[in-house]
């Protein structure tokens, strides 16, 4: 089965399946922008990569960039499986980032971290975001699944979006993106990471 199988399966589709709806959604807690041909930062991640007690924790007086700021401590903490690290697995979740580039969406950035994938991306004209990421998570989960003969579940059903403001936001973005890996400890330099554009720069 092909990615392109994979992006509209399982999902109950609008009249136009790829169409952004341009307003606030949530399948969840957390609450997604369709904002159309706008930048975008998106953060996924495996299901174990964070301890149900964070998860869970409330903090009355936490604002929602506080929140963020939070989980993605947790998450270059290294919790859970790890499974993208492994090079066969970041591989299949790069295959997916890049299949659709240029044609449903432009590709700005990415890493794939060992239990997580940050990526900047813009959609084109009449693609949902939602879809984007729903094709990425669905093609990739099935593609595990199969090259290490296992079945279940591989992502968290929920993932964090934020529109791009500006240029100099578009920058900080894709600088953070590109040195989680360095960020986490994980590497000396953001270009020794694989499975990250920082690592195709002059390629």
């Amino acid at each position: 089965m092909s990615i392109r199988d994979h992006e509209g399966a399982r999902a109950s589709r609008p009249r136009n399946p790829l169409a952004p709806t341009l307003e606030w959604h949530s399948r969840g807690r957390l609450p997604h922008w369709e904002a159309g041909e706008a930048a975008q930062s998106i953060t996924f991640r495996l299901a174990d990569s964070l301890p149900r007690a964070a998860i869970e924790r409330k903090m009355a007086d936490e604002t929602s960039a506080l929140r963020r700021e939070r989980f993605e401590a947790l998450l270059d903490a290294g919790h859970g499986e790890g499974l993208l690290a492994r090079p066969e697995v970041g591989a299949l979740v790069e295959r997916a980032l890049l299949h659709f580039d240029t044609e449903r969406y432009v590709l700005h950035a990415w890493c794939v971290m060992p239990n997580h994938v940050h990526v900047l991306a813009t959609p084109r004209e009449g693609v949902s975001l939602s879809r984007l990421v729903h094709g990425w998570k669905s093609f990739s989960a099935h593609a595990i699944n199969a090259a290490l003969g296992r079945s279940g579940r591989i992502w968290f059903g929920e993932y964090f979006d934020r529109a791009i403001r500006d240029g100099a936001h578009f920058e900080a973005v894709k600088a953070y993106i590109e040195d989680n890996p360095v960020k986490a400890a994980l590497c000396a330099a953001a270009v020794d990471w694989t499975f990250s554009s920082a690592s195709r720069v002059g390629a």
